[in-house]
């Protein structure tokens, strides 16, 4: 792309999520580039990043919030969907994308760039359609503002959730019993190609609306599996058969993978219809951009996980419960409350008791009594939760938004305290909270009961609690000591 971007204003929605969160690095290198995000809660936003950007809070369902957003913006990306969260999750996706089209031809806005999947509306899954309309919507009125619809299918980079279950699938199943829908084409893409064609965007050289298919070879899941297994050295089989209801197929994403029942359900939806590219347009209007192949872009994110570089997760930001973490950050409405207290002698250990607090939890483990958090993790999973094998993005360092388990990081104040939300299926609302002194370390299980219900599951599990939170406290203060 030429570098001739300067002195404008872009603005980044979704800038918390798995691509917003790259393409915002990516934009901030040109220096010339004014970005500005827009997000429910600028606590989310990186502590290294939040001084080089503008930062807007608010929601496409406020107008004020957009309007203020917006003003003075030439370009500005749309990269907000859900993914069937709720039952009317179609719904909300239109008037969010009508809401943000208007109010973009209101404040002079340019261009819209916006990120959807690749598909047909005849085939199409439900979720797939909703991306499909949500394009449809934001270039509805030509006339007024120009939009740029890129179109791409199974994106794969650490910490994506396409690339999340092919990586666990491979390591965890020498051989797999798959639904046909296995053979179903597609064309994957890179997440370092799909910022390319976002990048470059911005000041493509074009008039009024267009459609851009993007991805590199056609293949079929099957495929993928197989060439990702080569890339780590692994030899896999894949056996096709008629039975394998999405339903079921979905209950076995959940078992091996970190992806929830829900999500799962819907990734089943759309891998059963073809998504291959319907226009040459990449080609055409980008032709400096030159795709990866699959096995370029397996092998480009596994280097990432072995150097601790994963900058995005898919869980940072979700149509999931404790999305919009404002809501949950604050336990003081819990009327059950479990705390356990810790002493320490020496005052300098404050920062490194925090820092071994945030250590916990995914390839961590949760201290002695691991095995207990493992069959609760189960347990969540088999009622269509997140579980344990959600893992956390890196081993040591926590931030705002992100997915520890089935926890949600909630809050963070360094050296003092760390609030995790629970994401879990439990009947009522769950927090954990690492209260860091001076002198002690306070550990608090809060919970706010949802009728009898909540309240027997809490009397229920309170024995566990004594051996479990007692021994998680004790541990992170010991563990402080010899990891520091």
């Amino acid at each position: 792309m030429p570098e001739t971007i300067e002195n404008k204003t872009v603005l980044v929605t979704g800038a918390t999520g798995y691509i917003g969160r790259r393409l915002t690095h990516r934009l901030l290198e040109n220096s010339a580039l004014s970005v500005r995000l827009f997000v429910r809660n600028r606590n989310k936003v990186q502590v290294s990043i939040a001084d080089q950007v503008d930062i807007k809070e608010g929601s496409t369902f406020d107008k004020d919030s957009l309007t203020a957003a917006l003003t003075g913006v030439d370009t500005a990306f749309y990269l907000i969907h859900s993914m069937g969260t709720t039952d009317d999750y179609s719904h909300m996706d239109r008037v969010s994308a009508e809401n943000f089209r208007d109010a973009c031809i209101e404040a002079g806005v340019r261009r819209i760039i916006y990120l959807g999947g690749l598909g047909v509306k005849e085939s199409a899954s439900e979720h797939l359609l909703s991306r499909i309309e949500t394009g449809e919507i934001l270039s509805e009125k030509p006339d007024q503002i120009e939009t740029i619809w890129l179109r791409a299918g199974v994106i794969i980079g650490s910490g994506s959730s396409s690339f999340e279950i092919i990586r666990n699938l491979c390591q965890k199943l020498p051989a797999m019993i798959t639904p046909r829908w296995v053979r179903s084409r597609t064309q994957p893409i890179g997440i370092d190609d799909v910022l390319s064609y976002l990048y470059s965007s911005i000041e493509l050289p074009h008039q009024g609306n267009l459609v851009v298919d993007i991805g590199s070879e056609e293949l079929s899941f099957q495929g993928m599996m197989q060439q990702a297994a080569e890339v780590m050295g692994l030899k896999r089989y894949l056996f096709p058969v008629p039975v394998l209801s999405p339903r079921l197929s979905s209950y076995w994403l959940i078992l091996f993978t970190p992806i929830p029942y829900k999500l799962a359900s819907a990734l089943v939806e759309g891998l059963k219809s073809e998504t291959t590219l319907q226009n040459d347009n990449a080609a055409q209007f980008y032709p400096e951009i030159q795709p990866l192949l699959f096995k370029q872009t397996v092998a480009a994110a596994i280097r990432e996980l072995e150097k601790n570089q994963v900058l995005s997760r898919w869980c940072d930001s979700s149509g999931q419960q404790a999305c919009d973490i404002k809501d949950f950050d604050n336990p003081a409405g819990a009327i059950l409350r479990d705390t356990r207290i810790v002493s320490y002698d020496n005052g300098e250990l404050q920062e490194q008791v925090f820092q071994s607090a945030c250590a916990v939890g995914g390839p961590n483990g949760w201290f002695r009594y691991n095995f207990l958090w493992r069959i609760r993790g189960i347990m969540d999973k088999l009622m269509g939760g997140y579980g344990l094998n959600r893992g956390r993005r890196l081993n040591q360092e926590l931030r705002v938004g992100d997915a520890l388990d089935f926890w949600k990081v909630v809050d963070i104040k360094p050296g003092k305290r760390l609030l995790l939300y629970a994401q879990m299926k439990v009947p009522g609302e769950a927090w954990l909270e690492f209260d860091v002194q001076p002198d002690q370390l306070v550990q608090t299980a809060h919970f706010l009961p949802k009728g009898v219900l909540g309240r027997l599951y809490w009397y229920t599990v309170l024995p566990f609690h004594y051996f479990v939170f007692n021994d998680l406290a004790k541990t992170v203060v010991s563990a402080s000591t010899k990891l520091y």
